[in-house]
């Protein structure tokens, strides 16, 4: 049990949060992993348990679906908080070029997490994007909007300038 609490943990702890360098051509993003470990934390790829009856696997196997069970699971409900649902109440989170995202991908072993860079948007006649051309470390891809999320930290915007104001003088 000790060692699926702590597989799980490694699964928590490598989401990424927000872009690591300043860097275009860098797509690696900082993780609760790198405060811990210093880097983002790995694991090694393991056979897909989930079609094979759980009492037809031995100890480590089990313990091994259930990792896969608990991220299949855990992944997708993450990656679904990062994408709200705006509709008309609020205005949807607004794409730009060069922003880094997270490719939704379903079939992610445990731990992985496939990160890219929006290289262009393609917004339909009404003007609003719903497809975006994505360069990930190899190749382009055009994904819909609704098959990627924006990082959960966004960086600290280099054009807005911080101004520190005094509060106004009392007055007596």
């Amino acid at each position: 049990m000790e060692t699926l609490l702590v597989q799980i943990e490694g699964c928590l702890n490598s989401r990424p949060l927000t872009k690591l360098s300043d860097d275009p051509s860098d797509l690696q993003a900082l993780t609760p992993g790198h405060f811990i470990v210093g880097s983002s934390l790995q694991s090694v790829p393991d056979i897909d348990y989930e079609s094979i009856p759980m009492n037809r696997l031995h100890q480590w196997q089990q313990i091994q679906k259930m990792l896969q069970d608990v991220w299949k699971r855990w992944h997708v409900e993450y990656l679904q908080a990062l994408q709200p649902r705006s509709k008309w109440i609020k205005p949807p989170i607004e794409l730009k070029k060069n922003q880094v995202v997270v490719i939704v991908d379903e079939n992610q072993p445990p731990m992985r997490w496939p990160i890219a860079r929006i290289h262009e948007l393609h917004p339909g006649q009404d003007g609003v994007v719903r497809v975006v051309t994505l360069q990930t470390g190899s190749s382009l891809l055009t994904r819909p909007t609704s098959k990627i999320c924006v990082l959960p930290i966004p960086p600290p915007n280099d054009d807005q300038t911080t101004t520190s104001e005094e509060p106004p003088a009392r007055s007596s």
